[in-house]
């Protein structure tokens, strides 16, 4: 009897071997007179990337002392307001302003200068919220710029929601009892505006149809209709998240770190993705390491590694040529059960049975692995399909590895080989 071990995604020689090693030495201990051997592939139908990726944007790391791209921190800001939306209202109502002369800050010390207060009625902010509960919760399409865009970006359908939480939130009442004077309800207004729009993105999520340029003159409308200044931006707030943001979302990271993650991860996409276009070449090479020994052999494929042997062995059963040898087929953390889901596995199309010939498959999965997936449900009423669920503890993607310590695998794999009475 004979174990060939086909690995996956993004393995190369000196992972190979350590990975190889312990599953060798796991293996031999319980059966001793099996040749246990491997099947490395990654040299050569592994991905590289040919020119050097010069198809990357930013393939270079920015050096430490390098300028942030505006454009990045804009990004981060609205990335922040889209999880949060009233997080610059939040600002500043625990915040507030910095005072001056007597309580006051701003130039004008008389509330008759006021543009936003009626003196003795209410004051600044309170305008604002005012204005703020005025407006209409369903702008027209036709007729009205802030209502044609709303139509135009798909956020009509949630501006009223939008409107309404922002208006009744107790960041805003709270902010608007603290601005005091107009440059403060200025400032009100354009975080209103903002947040506003941002829960209107939030609600459309992905049916959004929205630029950059139309999301500002959202913004832009909505302070003009609560009295403040578009042109400026809230200085109190955005001098507080600006950092923030930078720091706790990830789109500027990414910006700045897409060359070397775009190369690191290149053998594990990579390969997923040459074997989709090229994957003939693989599993040929399969074909003759299998039947270059005809003995009884069990196959062992981990991620890609079990996807291409999926692939090589129904096809191979479809051609009445079963592979010479193959006896049990078990697969470790696979994506094979997804992809016949999706109707990209190369050999079966969705709902097709596994053709006769094929051998018993054992899947071995993880719940907290999330490149694994289960056969059993996708092949229904197969006795060949047994799934087996291994727990590490681990989460991903440590936990993709971790199969290979587990004692409860290779108890799986001792009895199914004993179920197929193979020796």
């Amino acid at each position: 009897m004979r174990f060939l071990f086909v690995h996956g995604t993004g393995v190369r020689r000196e992972r190979h071997d350590r990975l190889f090693g312990l599953v060798r030495e796991r293996l031999t201990a319980r059966f001793p007179d099996a040749a246990v051997e491997s099947c490395y592939w990654g040299d050569r139908f592994g991905a590289t990337l040919g020119a050097g990726g010069r198809s990357v944007p930013g393939l270079r790391r920015p050096g430490p002392d390098a300028d942030l791209d505006p454009v990045d921190a804009e990004t981060a800001e609205w990335a922040l307001l889209l999880a949060d939306p009233l997080c610059e209202l939040r600002v500043l109502a625990e915040a507030g302003w910095e005072s001056r002369d007597n309580g006051h800050s701003g130039d004008s010390g008389d509330a008759e200068d006021d543009g936003f207060a009626m003196p003795g009625v209410q004051s600044a902010g309170a305008g604002v919220l005012g204005l703020l509960a005025a407006l209409p919760p369903a702008p027209p399409r036709a007729g009205d710029e802030l209502g044609a865009l709303l139509h135009g970006t798909g956020l009509a359908a949630g501006f009223a929601a939008a409107l309404g939480s922002t208006a009744r939130s107790a960041e805003a009442a709270r902010a608007g009892e603290r601005a005091a004077d107009e440059p403060q309800a200025r400032e009100l207004a354009t975080a209103l505006a903002r947040a506003v729009t941002a829960a209107a993105l939030a609600r459309a999520g992905a049916e959004a149809d929205c630029t950059g340029a139309e999301r500002d003159r959202l913004v832009e409308l909505l302070t003009t209709r609560l009295g403040g200044d578009a042109r400026v931006p809230g200085a109190r707030a955005a001098a507080v998240l600006g950092r923030l943001a930078l720091r706790v979302t990830t789109q500027p990271l990414l910006n700045a770190w897409r060359g070397s993650l775009t190369v690191g991860a290149t053998p594990v996409l990579g390969d997923i993705l040459r074997y989709q276009v090229r994957g003939h070449d693989l599993r040929t090479f399969l074909h003759a390491r299998i039947a270059a020994d005809p003995g009884p052999t069990v196959l062992i494929g981990h991620s890609l590694g079990g996807i291409a042997l999926v692939d090589l062995l129904a096809l191979a059963a479809a051609r009445g040529e079963a592979v010479p040898g193959a006896e049990l087929l078990v697969t470790v953390g696979s994506q094979a059960p997804f992809l016949y889901e999706l109707g990209a596995l190369n050999a079966l199309e969705p709902r097709a049975k596994l053709p006769y010939g094929f051998p018993r498959w054992l899947n071995v999965y993880d719940r907290q692995d999330v490149l694994s997936y289960l056969a059993g449900p996708v092949f229904p009423g197969d006795p060949r399909v047994t799934d087996h669920e291994v727990a590490s503890r681990q989460p991903f993607p440590a936990c993709h590895s971790a199969y290979w310590k587990q004692d409860s695998l290779y108890e799986r794999i001792e009895q199914a080989v004993a179920e197929a009475e193979i020796g």
